[in-house]
């Protein structure tokens, strides 16, 4: 049995988009072109199982890249988890108000605007994947699930509050006609280590098109 799939497409578009730039993260500043981690996440809202890995291969941007800046709230600090031993003793958990005036601040953000992509991905088998799991079958319900519009919650474009509608891909994509260095773009995180590491690649938009390695060069993992 194969243990990776064929190249499956989606298309996604929305109204906003922020993929956010690590290195300037105070103030929001996205990237011209989405992500592969945010791709991914993006048809991981589609279809995710335990039993599979989505890989992005390319990604098409199909509209014009244009910017939107405008300032909007953000918290300071995020609620903390209880600690182990409320969770195995009981006790009152730490108390959080997320609409406290001293855990607000405005912070401007460098958006997209009127954005739209369409993404080629394959998956793999993982470890989780049981005797009864093969390639077929998930093809099956992945191909059912974009054609009906589903999602186990709702896809976005970087940040949750930019909502992106889900369409069956274009037999001929035409992406726009722009090529540009794109410098070095966030791939993945990796939460295998103790400590979450960013991965990154050299990035490039040919046409319209950026071509996404399968993992990143060894030289372009930066802890």
């Amino acid at each position: 049995m194969p243990e990776r799939g064929p190249t499956l497409s989606i298309r996604a578009r929305g109204p906003l988009a922020i993929f956010t730039r690590p290195e300037l993260k105070t103030e929001r500043v996205s990237y011209p072109v989405p992500t592969p981690s945010a791709m991914r996440g993006l048809i991981e809202a589609v279809f995710w199982k335990p039993a599979i890995r989505w890989h992005v291969e390319r990604i098409f941007v199909l509209a014009p890249i244009h910017f939107i800046a405008f300032r909007r709230n953000e918290i300071n600090n995020k609620g903390a988890a209880p600690t182990r031993e409320i969770v195995e003793n009981g006790g009152a958990p730490p108390v959080y108000f997320a609409d406290d005036s001293s855990n607000r601040a405005q912070r401007n953000t460098i958006a997209l605007r009127d954005v739209d992509y369409q993404v080629d991905a394959h998956f793999s088998l993982t470890e989780h994947a049981g005797a009864e799991d093969n390639i077929y079958k998930f093809i099956d319900m992945f191909t059912r699930r974009v054609e009906k519009g589903q999602h186990f919650h709702q896809p976005y474009l970087g940040c949750r509050e930019c909502a992106a509608e889900i369409l069956p891909p274009l037999d001929d994509p035409q992406p726009i006609t722009d090529s540009r260095d794109l410098g070095r773009m966030l791939w993945d995180i990796d939460f295998a280590a103790k400590s979450t590491t960013p991965l990154f690649f050299e990035a490039k938009m040919e046409n319209g098109v950026i071509e996404v390695p399968l993992n990143p060069l060894p030289e372009e993992v930066t802890a």
